[in-house]
């Protein structure tokens, strides 16, 4: 069992799993309290301790982690009477998995910093799924000694870890892999739907894709809901939209060119803006179908098995 006090702030779909990992392998662990009394309770009872606010938690923890929604959040934890930043002490290290806006990460470390404590950005890849299983993907932003203390930390819960660069680094490749994967889904949700009206069953399209080299990870799950009906890529269309926000806007800083960057933003935005936000990812093929008067509910039943 390790000595060093662990906080997290942040226990959802994928907070938890990787809380829970940590109390698991052995560390003393911190929670905040939470709405959502389920997964805090959880964690309590498994040895956890709750506390009230962020300030206390930094005043007692020697690392924190962060597992929010977008850098907003981020931001009143930090800042603020009862925040990060008014309970930090030197040496204080806050893992920061949430998939935020690199400019905001640069302002907050250097906030941090001034206090003797140091941010280290540790973006997520994968699902959920791998969360509770403790084989997250982590994107890593900092020196290399820091790295080196808070890598056993990451084996807790990651299972494929990179160590980026420094600082930021972690955010911007998330940023860089999110812009992939949801470029992926705009185009899977056109494709399919495009295939609907030519009468080439979503079926079909996951047949001949999912056994052909233009396969992957992404495209199973996605595919999971869009022929079988099955949400099992929890990550809403608001998350999305948000980060390919920040990715048009670090491709604005660095003076880029980037046509699929913002056309992908479209489609999220739009669904955003219609209200359905809250959708996981996947379901933009049945906004697609709409816009085109197609409905995927009665095109996914056909041919399927």
């Amino acid at each position: 069992m390790s000595d060093m006090k662990i906080g997290f702030i942040g226990v959802g779909y994928m907070g938890h799993g990787m809380a829970k990992n940590l109390v698991e392998k052995g560390y003393p662990l911190w929670v905040k309290a939470n709405r959502n009394r389920e997964p805090v309770d959880n964690l309590v009872a498994k040895g956890a301790t709750e506390v009230t606010t962020a300030k206390e938690m930094a005043a007692t923890c020697d690392v924190i982690h962060l597992c929010l929604s977008n850098s907003p959040q981020v931001e009143s934890v930090f800042r603020g009477p009862d925040g990060i930043l008014a309970g930090a002490r030197p040496g204080l290290i806050v893992i920061d998995t949430t998939t935020a806006d690199p400019t905001s990460t640069a302002a907050l470390a250097a906030e941090l910093e001034a206090k003797g404590g140091t941010i280290v950005d540790a973006p997520l890849g994968r699902t959920p799924k791998e969360a509770e299983a403790g084989t997250l993907d982590a994107m890593v932003g900092c020196d290399d000694a820091t790295f080196a203390k808070v890598k056993p930390i990451l084996d807790c819960w990651a299972g494929n870890i990179t160590h980026v660069g420094p600082t930021g680094s972690g955010h911007k490749m998330k940023l860089l892999m999110n812009f992939i994967s949801m470029s992926y889904a705009a185009l899977y949700a056109e494709a399919t739907v495009l295939g609907a009206a030519v009468g080439i069953t979503p079926s079909k399209v996951r047949e001949v894709i999912g056994s052909s080299r233009l396969s992957n990870g992404f495209f199973d799950t996605f595919m999971t809901y869009a022929v079988d009906r099955e949400e099992v890529h929890k990550f809403t269309i608001s998350n999305a939209a948000k980060d390919l926000r920040y990715l048009n806007a670090m491709a604005d800083d660095a003076g880029l060119m980037t046509v699929m960057a913002s056309a992908a933003k479209q489609y999220f935005a739009h669904v955003e803006a219609s209200g359905n936000g809250g959708d996981f990812v996947p379901k933009i093929t049945d906004h697609v179908a709409l816009l085109n008067g197609l409905d995927m509910e009665k095109e996914a039943a056909k041919g399927r098995s």
